[in-house]
């Protein structure tokens, strides 16, 4: 009988031990982007005719369980789908460089008060909470380990928070992270950017022919570029914009977040999302990657 019972419980442990090596292996199976060095990022980004739309995961996306601004969230999209993430950088009173959208952890943990009041261990007490109030296990993390993390995976676009610009600039040469790039919200920007980094890319707010022609001023090569061209929609009346940036090899891009993302239901949303994906955007930035699978 016990030797009935240890062979029973041997192959209960071999079962588990086996689910769990095949749950890590699936979670290891990631829709990765090509991103290992610059060539691949500009390659990559590189607008042709009928080069078909990628998707960003605004704040790194989100979904039930999973916050915003999350190397977890990001590995559960990667799990899904490819995909690059626009995340935010703001600044621990220690110096350290986390992923937080807000100057405040107020809305996104269980804590209260400013980043920056906090040291990065004081910040672990917190947990992350997801867009319905939901507290998960996981934590702030450091810009750092998403930068480790996602090398070979996915391209991260830092957005402009608190963190100067040569700070961040700094610590993402320091680990010599060739798959980053930094959202600039005017061509005098994107120039001091690039006078701190002359290997610097962008995702740039081009919104009108007078912009294009200040970032084509620059002299900064186009194929450092994305172009947010300012809108939650591709509009005829920008056609010209478009065009021109097309003849530069740069992608449009467009932002749900301000707009379909925010309605409540999910059906109208994917509504939403078929209406502007049938308009041709290059690159469309949502706050929920996930349910645009399927419909582009």
């Amino acid at each position: 009988m016990k030797r009935i019972i240890g062979i029973i419980a041997w192959t209960a442990t071999a079962v588990l031990l086996l689910t769990a090596h095949g749950a890590s292996a699936q979670k290891k199976r990631l829709h990765t982007v090509p991103c290992r060095n610059y060539a691949q990022v500009e390659a990559y980004f590189r607008y042709t005719p009928g080069c078909g739309t990628i998707v960003s995961g605004h704040r790194g996306g989100m979904a039930p369980g999973y916050p915003e601004n999350c190397i977890e969230t990001f590995e559960n999209t990667l799990s899904h789908m490819p995909s690059f993430f626009e995340i935010d950088p703001q600044m621990t009173r220690d110096s350290v460089i986390v992923l937080m959208h807000d100057p405040t952890i107020d809305r996104t943990t269980t804590g209260k008060g400013k980043v920056s009041d906090y040291t990065y261990e004081e910040l672990q007490r917190f947990n992350l909470v997801d867009r319905q109030g939901t507290v998960t296990p996981y934590k702030i993390p450091r810009v750092s380990d998403v930068i480790r993390w996602s090398r070979g995976k996915t391209i991260l676009n830092f957005d402009k928070k608190e963190v100067p610009r040569d700070v961040l600039i700094r610590l993402v040469n320091e680990l010599k992270a060739k798959n980053v790039i930094y959202t600039v919200h005017s061509a005098d920007d994107a120039r001091t950017c690039y006078g701190l980094d002359p290997d610097a890319h962008f995702s740039a707010w081009i919104g009108d022919m007078r912009q294009f022609r200040e970032y084509d001023a620059t002299g900064i090569p186009w194929s450092r570029f994305i172009a947010y061209v300012v809108s939650g929609t591709m509009k005829p009346e920008q056609r010209e914009l478009y065009d021109a940036l097309h003849a530069k090899g740069v992608r449009c891009m467009i932002s749900v977040a301000p707009t379909v993302d925010r309605l409540p239901e999910a059906e109208k949303r994917k509504e939403g999302y078929r209406t502007e994906i049938a308009k041709n955007p290059d690159i469309i930035e949502t706050d929920y990657p996930l349910e645009l699978i399927g419909l582009y």
